[in-house]
């Protein structure tokens, strides 16, 4: 609700209590008393907070913007003061956008961080800032995926502030980071530190990002070449200075400010080369400046146990592409020599001696290895059998205030037996009692509707603007339907829709419910069903089977509507983002997902949909294995077979497409039947609602965050910690686990 007016002075008051400072620089969308204390929590000499490092953060203010939210509702810029109106103006009109993200980690890691700090959680995050961010992306009809940099402005992008050396707020805050040249002389990387803050929902906390800026004229050009796109791998050597400028810059950046965490979450391996450094630093402590010539193999080995025990570590992904392996031979003009006898020690590779892997020197140092899913514990397992006993499972979670649409999030506050959702989500264990409520069952599926209209109407858009591209570019739109004529090429907000978004990799299969055009084509004519089928995604730029895929989608979309007399419409959504991920995910009927089992960890985007009660039709992978319920909350189709490290093969022969294709026309009658036969719609409804009842309390971020409290060993105010307590009994995601023992 929209509060009255505010007068000058009134919003004067308001904005008062979010404008902060400290030595680093002046913030605003908290109060000076929440950036003290924060801060204290983060610097205090007891070290009881986390540094949270990943290689991509994705948050996305037009998707979920709390100072923003707080502006428009009271009505700030009603002010007649102008000073006031300049600086409340660029977080309502200003960019939104980050591009810091490539996709599904990057995400998650934003969700995460927002939940830290609805919860209170101590933490702040360390990343990389990329000048040219993720790759955008075209689509031609003919040609794919067309990938492409555009430039932004980190200087004009609200809420991204540059920080000041404290004793000289004309200059900026920077931090140096030593690389070596094969004769271990030292070649000096420079990087400006920006910051970011995750604010609270409530505007009482916060998490900061501290993101690092290697593109500076006193950094060597081949790093500030190699710093500019996120996931750049034009060659390995760019590929491991990336990783090296992430992991290699924690440390500094942490003494820099001040920052004292006891404990480092390493979200992937991406920054595992900070443990060189924790591993020098103990040594240096018991050997003095000359460590490197003092220390046995056995001295190293014991100071990496030492510093395992700061280092928590989340693993994603059983597929090969996503374990970092790098050529011994490449370190040799990047790492002092030391460092490359600690790799030697920690980071072989037992099926390549060549090679340094990065996930087993992840694996090997840290106190705490955590899989994304329950079957990901198990995969993980197979594939790391010398390390089982410390592989645990924290399944992921979405931040639901993100993800959750203004639509029904309506819907919701409307109702007393979801009272506190917002900051609560074990709020919607009270679904239960709307089951059978038919006021909340018809403003629910009115909500639906109007997503659903919403993201039509923006595809419909879509393709006509493609449409009159054609005559003013030398793109050819990816979508057959903007071929057609006005009326015959537009969807239909009412027609069943499927939404399908992630990256494009071979073994998450985007193709596989096309295998059989003939059948899928049989279903649909004989029972007068129309089908939206609604792609979107990116195919990495050096991944050609990937974007091969998006070619195939393509070509399959005349031939799909041809055979099932326009029936069935396949679009493809290029230039996907946040806000178009959230528009599909409230506004469809069913989340797709056909990966190959075991290969899919988690998977997030099915947790999105389920949060606006959309049922998910997935192979039985990631976190799908715990959200289906026994059928009362979605579909599931294809391979269910046993788990091992055997089954990760995703060599075009064993992706399975044939059987698993098979098992999903099997099952779409009955998809389409209770959505669209009257007597069955009610069956339908209530697997959607039973989303809300149990999906909604456990895949949500607040959880996933608290059970990760119980690996962090923090120290928490007794309020926060019983919150933080609460949150994490509403589901364990690893009932072997037990917190004291961490």
């Amino acid at each position: 609700m929209r509060s009255s007016p505010a007068n000058s002075s009134q919003s004067q008051g308001r904005t008062s209590g979010l404008l902060a400072a400290n030595p680093y620089g002046t913030f605003f969308g908290i109060s000076q008393k929440c950036l003290d204390q924060g801060w204290q929590a983060l610097t205090g000499p007891e070290g009881n907070s986390v540094t949270y490092v990943s290689m991509e953060i994705g948050a996305d203010r037009d998707v979920y913007h709390p100072i923003r939210d707080y502006i428009e509702e009271n009505r700030l810029l009603d002010s007649a003061e102008e000073e006031l109106r300049n600086r409340l103006e660029p977080f309502i009109n200003g960019p939104v956008k980050i591009p810091n993200y490539g996709g599904g980690l990057g995400i998650l890691a934003g969700d995460t961080l927002k939940s830290m700090a609805d919860c209170k959680i101590p933490v702040a995050a360390v990343s990389l800032l990329y000048r040219r961010g993720y790759f955008s992306q075209l689509v031609d009809m003919n040609l794919g995926q067309v990938a492409w940099s555009r430039d932004w402005e980190p200087e004009h992008t609200p809420g991204l502030y540059p920080l000041h050396q404290p004793a000289a707020p004309d200059k900026p805050l920077t931090v140096k980071v030593r690389f070596y040249d094969q004769h271990d002389n030292p070649i000096i990387a420079e990087a400006q530190v920006w910051m970011k803050l995750e604010v609270s929902a409530g505007l009482d906390f916060f998490v900061p990002e501290f993101l690092l800026d290697y593109d500076l004229p006193a950094s060597p050009t081949w790093i500030r070449e190699a710093s500019r796109h996120l996931y750049d791998s034009s060659s390995e050597t760019t590929k491991a200075i990336q990783r090296r400028l992430l992991g290699a810059g924690v440390l500094p950046v942490m003494r820099e400010l001040g920052l004292t965490s006891r404990t480092i979450h390493l979200n992937e391996q991406h920054g595992v080369v900070l443990v060189l450094s924790l591993i020098s630093a103990i040594l240096r402590g018991q050997h003095g400046d000359q460590f490197r010539e003092k220390a046995s193999d056995q001295d190293i080995l014991n100071a990496a146990q030492q510093a395992g025990e700061r280092i928590v570590y989340t693993i994603h992904t059983p597929v090969k592409a996503g374990h970092d392996r790098f050529a011994r031979s490449l370190y040799l003009g990047l790492d002092h020599s030391f460092y490359r006898r600690i790799l030697n020690l920690l980071a072989h590779d037992e099926g390549n001696p060549a090679e340094y892997n990065f996930t087993a020197l992840a694996m090997r140092v840290n106190r705490a290895t955590n899989s994304v899913s329950r079957l990901h514990k198990e995969v993980t397992r197979a594939q790391f059998p010398q390390h089982r006993e410390r592989i645990t499972a924290i399944t992921n979670g979405v931040h639901h205030l993100t993800w959750i649409s203004a639509a029904k999030a309506e819907v919701y506050d409307g109702f007393p037996e979801l009272a506190g959702w917002r900051r609560d989500p074990s709020a919607f264990a009270g679904a239960a009692k709307l089951l059978g409520n038919a006021k909340f069952r018809t403003y629910f599926e009115q909500a639906w509707q109007k997503d659903s209209e919403t993201l039509i109407s923006y595809l419909n858009q879509m393709l006509v603007t493609h449409r009159n591209q054609r005559l003013t570019t030398w793109i050819d739109p990816p979508n057959y339907l903007s071929y057609l004529g006005t009326e015959e090429g537009r969807l239909n907000a009412k027609a069943f829709t499927f939404g399908f978004a992630r990256r494009f990799s071979t073994y998450k299969r985007a193709d596989l419910i096309f295998e059989d055009l003939e059948r899928l084509a049989e279903i649909l004519i004989s029972n007068d069903w129309p089908v939206n089928f609604i792609y979107a995604g990116k195919a990495h730029p050096h991944d050609e089977p990937g974007k091969g895929l998006i070619k195939t989608i393509i070509a399959i979309q005349e031939k799909l509507f041809v055979k099932t007399n326009g029936l069935a419409k396949l679009v493809f959504v290029p230039g996907y983002d946040m806000a178009i991920a959230k528009m599909m995910v409230a506004g469809c009927h069913a989340w797709l997902n056909s990966p190959k089992r075991p290969l899919e960890a988690s998977g997030t985007s099915g947790m999105k949909a389920a949060m606006n009660g959309v049922p998910n039709v997935s192979i039985m992978d990631g976190w799908w294995v715990e959200g289906y319920h026994d059928g009362q909350t979605g579909w599931k189709f294809g391979y269910e077979g046993e788990v091992d490290a055997g089954g990760l093969s995703e060599h075009p022969s064993e992706l399975l497409y044939q059987e698993d294709a098979a098992s999903f026309y099997k099952l779409l009658p009955e998809i389409l039947a209770a959505f669209y036969q009257p007597g069955r719609h009610s069956q339908y409804l209530d697997r959607c609602l039973m989303n809300l009842t149990l999906n909604c309390p456990i895949f949500n971020t607040h959880r996933m965050a608290a059970e990760y409290v119980s690996r962090y060993r923090l120290d928490l105010p007794p309020a926060v910690a019983r919150q933080t307590e609460k949150f994490r009994r509403l589901y364990q995601s690893d009932p072997e686990f037990h917190p004291n023992g961490a």
